[in-house]
């Protein structure tokens, strides 16, 4: 079979059960009684074990294989739920992450996990003695275990109903050969043995995907009959390509537990159901208990009108939609080029179709931009087991809390944007949260919060790291700053708190005491602060010492198409994005001063420095001005303000923000181009790199 082509879903869909194998290890930490978070779990290794083997990624199926027989005997009951089986399992389960990481990025997915294998198995045998609870082929009987399948008030009723007039319930699972080509045919061999001696009342995948071959080699069947549970093994063995059928008696003290609410309808549908089963058990020529009726349990013939409305979404490559962004942009262009030449021409219905030609292009990046969203969830979802791992490692007790993951970011900002959080939860946990002892001495709880929380405001989006711990010490701050060089002692006397707080940002700052793997090694935090503000976002930083901190990264939805003023200096065109733009003014030449040799205004009662763009891109003049009025536009960088002196406002435009190419790399203050609806190209001015 050629696998190239399904690597990539394989890639994801990996990514996809490892993510709920780690969440549901986290839940089942704190539920360790719950069996059914095991067998979410034991579902998710399992499909990945046999995508794994079906790609031929030996040592990935094989790991996973042991992984999933812990937790087989997990949800069977042979062992229990211990804190020391739980960081095996999480151990195995950062091995594959790794092993899936190490295939995306072109490797063979190979990897030395010979120490975590010997431990999965220990723990498998360290309950051999007690029996399999499922049929075998020389078993007489099937034992009552617990339902791999989950039934619905109606199902529940068949069942029970059904038990109460002599049938037999079973959960059959099913397992084809890993080299059985016609899956859906073997499935409806099979559902052709089951109708003749009983009814199915439920399949696992469904019908429908069943029938798609949308599953594993394994499948599972809730089924009623009058035959044992040896025979109905015999027969499905008869069936070509069946490598393993295992039949259990369907435990019904569970449904106990319940309370059936079935209205009168519902109820008397069950009853005919269940005479009919009767009549068709006395009857073999009748085919199946319920028997015509059950007809859509078989694939080929599922009653469509009664299926389940399927997953309307699709998978699309990134790539793809870079694509079909960058044909978008060009779009935008030609939008602006023909908006120019319709000023100019001046023609009624030119005019109009231009107009509904940029409605309809509007939505049309209204919905291109929508499709690059992706819920900061995605980012999010590896923190708890990070936190976790990080608890144990400093031991301290952290509660993760979080806050808005259904929150949408665009994915390039997605994509830069988990290194930094790793980078300030680390830090939140390693300087911010207490130990126990500390906490309890501070009169607070022993148990540290750490609440990640992101929401959308205007055009961006704000994640917030919080804590509850001993916030940032400001003499220990400013002892350290002034001892670096990064401020003077002067300087520090009239620095506000935000200020002295921010200093933890410059590069090489740290004051731990002692450098551990965790943080504390002088890096991290200005990579924080530099990719952020690479992003076009900025972080900010509260803190109140003995009461907790608050990290504050504000960043745009998206970074493709961006709202600018132009402005021109001297014929040359600049862009500056509005998202730095505080306001746009015109100052007298008399209202400018100077202090420590830099141009400033006083704007608002605060002094904000000049910067001349014509002196920073050296922009030749055919002549020299001596204006009286200078046009400022003013822009902020976090809390810190500059004015732009350009020659004059053009206006506001939304453009297509294009790279500088391979060539023009690190052009000083410029972050991009764009073209024109008149064809010129314009620089796009990083205001961050202006302002110090």
């Amino acid at each position: 079979m050629e696998v190239n082509q399904y690597l990539e879903m394989f890639i994801e869909e990996s990514k996809e059960h490892l993510q709920a194998c780690s969440e549901h290890l986290l839940e089942l930490e704190k539920n360790p009684e719950d069996l059914a978070i095991v067998g979410e779990i034991f579902r998710s290794a399992h499909t990945l074990k046999g995508m794994s083997a079906t790609m031929g990624f030996e040592d990935l199926a094989d790991l996973t294989h042991k992984m999933e027989n812990v937790l087989d005997a997990i949800r069977n009951e042979k062992i229990h739920v211990s804190p020391e089986i739980l960081d095996v399992v999480f151990e195995s389960v950062d091995h594959l992450e790794e092993m899936v990481m190490d295939i995306a990025n072109g490797g063979d997915g190979k990897r030395d996990v010979s120490s975590t294998v010997a431990q999965l198995k220990r723990i498998e045998l360290g309950e051999e003695a007690i029996p399999e609870v499922v049929a075998t082929i020389e078993a007489p009987s099937a034992p009552a275990v617990a339902s791999v399948l989950e039934y619905d008030s109606f199902e529940e009723t068949v069942i029970s109903q059904s038990a109460e007039q002599g049938f037999n319930a079973y959960e059959i699972s099913v397992k084809l050969r890993e080299d059985c080509l016609l899956k859906a045919a073997r499935v409806f061999m099979v559902f052709e043995i089951l109708e003749k001696d009983g009814d199915v009342i439920k399949s696992s995948p469904s019908v429908e995907k069943l029938e798609d071959e949308q599953f594993d080699q394994q499948f599972h069947v809730a089924f009623v009959t009058k035959e044992s549970a040896e025979d109905m093994q015999k027969k499905i063995m008869k069936v070509s390509e069946v490598e393993e059928v295992n039949v259990a008696t369907i435990d019904q003290k569970q449904f106990s537990e319940k309370e059936f609410q079935v209205n009168e309808e519902v109820a008397a549908t069950t009853t005919a159901q269940v005479e009919v089963v009767d009549k068709a058990a006395a009857t073999p020529e009748n085919n199946t208990p319920a028997a015509k009726s059950a007809k859509t349990a078989t694939p080929a013939k599922a009653d469509k009108s009664h299926a389940p409305v399927g997953n309307k979404t699709i998978r699309v490559n990134i790539e793809r939609l870079d694509i079909l962004m960058n044909l978008f942009e060009e779009l935008v262009i030609d939008r602006g080029r023909l908006q120019s030449i319709a000023t100019e021409v001046n023609h009624g219905e030119l005019n109009e179709t231009v107009e509904r030609m940029s409605r309809v292009m509007g939505d049309l990046q209204t919905i291109i931009l929508t499709m690059r969203m992706v819920p900061v969830e995605t980012v999010f979802n590896r923190f708890p087991k990070m936190i976790r791992q990080l608890s144990r490692d400093l031991n301290k007790k952290i509660n993760l809390e979080i806050i808005g993951a259904e929150t949408e970011l665009d994915r390039t900002v997605i994509d830069e944007i988990g290194d930094p959080l790793v980078h300030l939860i680390r830090n939140s946990v390693d300087h911010g949260i207490e130990n126990p002892t500390a906490r309890r001495a501070k009169g607070k709880p022993e148990e540290g919060t750490v609440v990640l929380r992101a929401y959308h405001s205007g055009n961006y989006v704000f994640i917030e790291i919080e804590d509850d711990g001993a916030g940032i010490n400001r003499d220990k701050v400013l002892a350290k700053a002034i001892s670096k060089g990064v401020v003077t002692q002067e300087q520090s006397y009239s620095m506000s708190d935000k200020q002295i707080n921010e200093l933890i940002l410059a590069s090489g700052f740290s004051t731990a005491d002692v450098i551990s793997d965790v943080s504390g090694r002088g890096v991290g935090l200005d990579v924080v602060k530099t990719t952020i503000e690479s992003l076009g976002g900025n972080i900010s930083i509260e803190s109140t010492q003995d009461v907790g901190s608050i990290f504050s990264i504000q960043l745009p939805l998206t970074l493709s198409i961006i709202s600018v003023m132009l402005v021109e200096i001297e014929k040359e065109i600049y862009a500056i994005p509005l998202s730095s733009i505080i306001e746009t003014s015109i100052i007298r030449s008399s209202e400018i001063m100077n202090a420590h040799n830099q141009k400033v205004i006083d704007f608002r009662g605060k002094v904000v420095p000049l910067v001349f763009l014509e002196e920073i891109f050296e922009v030749p003049r055919k002549e020299q001005q001596d204006d009286e009025f200078h046009s400022v536009v003013i822009v902020r960088k976090g809390e810190k303000l500059a004015g732009l002196v350009v020659d004059s406002f053009i206006g506001q435009q939304e453009i297509v923000l294009k790279s500088l190419g391979n060539y023009l790399t690190n052009i000083f203050a410029i972050s991009g181009a764009t073209i024109l609806g008149n064809g010129k190209v314009a620089l796009i001015v990083d205001c961050n790199a202006l302002i110090k």
